[in-house]
């Protein structure tokens, strides 16, 4: 791994999975986990819509990276107080807000596979957005508060929201490759040992999957949900936020699966894409670095089935591990 800004994984991100056992939890009916907001306002409209119409009490956690193309002002506060009123973890976007160094860049931890143009993009991307945050010291005051991951009881199962995976804030192992790697069976496996935890449910990575796991015969799963901010699959316009209840949900799921007598959905965050658009590009226009990384995504949705995401396994099949 690269140690250059945007590619390196500091030493406070990394928190292990043991870490996850300790936290205190949290019982709830319903949790939905938003991660990758980017500071999509009709996406927290859409968020708060559909939780609306649950028919029992909701828990929002947002895990991490709601802020992002915010950084006019207007918005960047109002997606931070927002936020805030409910659950919220840091992702790498809000903890490299709150470093004083500039070491870590957007703290992605970007794997050598993501091209180099794509990292200096994120970095520049952070750049502007930590000027904007330094004008808000409440906000990155509340933002200091917030934990690194969270734990969840639904029904009987153990939920641990993470932003990047089990070890730490930027992990790249609940990425849809790392999982359907056979050769990380054994590491998955002292992960939710460790953690004590039936579900892992993150993010970071930006391509949603879903993935069951067969321990000791027991299901054991992983959730990524990808992107609420931003589109998630060829030629679509929602993002996804990720649904866990104790009851079936009132909306229809994109794919899901279930532990024990608990549903796991995908469920598709529709928002107005034509505003959104108009929104990002007001901050972002032609020639910045977010509408180089970003803008091709947002309009037509990046090259990814949402066969890929919610396969069990490339065989699928539950992958056993040992």
């Amino acid at each position: 791994m690269s140690e250059s800004p945007g590619r390196i994984c500091p030493l406070r991100y990394r928190y292990g999975a043991a870490a996850l056992a300790a936290a205190p939890e949290k019982r709830v009916e319903t949790l939905y986990v938003i991660g990758g907001l980017y500071g999509n306002r009709l996406a927290l409209d859409a968020v708060e819509a559909l939780a609306a119409t649950e028919p029992g009490p909701v828990t929002l956690c947002f895990n991490g990276d709601f802020h992002w193309f915010d950084v006019d002002d207007a918005t960047f506060a109002e997606v931070g107080a927002r936020v805030l009123r409910h659950d919220a973890i840091l992702g790498n976007v809000e903890a490299e807000l709150l470093a004083e160094s500039e070491e870590a860049g957007c703290g992605c931890a970007y794997p050598e596979t993501v091209d180099a143009q794509i990292v200096e993009c994120s970095n520049r991307i952070h750049a502007r957005l930590k000027t904007t945050a330094r004008r808000h010291r409440e906000t990155l005051a509340s933002l200091g508060s917030l934990p690194m991951f969270a734990r969840y009881r639904v029904g009987d199962a153990r939920v641990g929201v993470v932003h990047g995976d089990a070890e730490a804030l930027a992990g790249w192992q609940f990425d849809v490759e790392a999982l359907d790697d056979p050769a990380n069976r054994e590491r998955l496996a002292s992960a939710f040992l460790d953690a004590g935890v039936d579900v892992f449910a993150s993010s970071h990575t930006c391509l949603p999957v879903l993935r069951r796991f067969d321990l000791a015969g027991l299901p054991k799963w992983v959730v990524n949900n990808g992107a609420a901010g931003m589109p998630n699959f060829a030629a679509t316009r929602f993002g996804v936020v990720t649904r866990i209840g104790i009851s079936p949900g009132p909306h229809p799921r994109l794919y899901g699966g279930g532990s024990g007598s608990v549903y796991l959905d995908a469920l598709a965050l529709e928002f107005d894409p034509g505003r959104w658009q108009r929104e990002f590009l007001a901050n972002w226009p032609v020639g910045s670095p977010a509408h180089a990384s970003y803008f091709e995504r947002i309009a037509e949705g990046p090259d990814y089935a949402i066969e890929r995401a919610r396969a069990a396994v490339p065989s699928r099949s539950a992958a056993t591990l040992t």
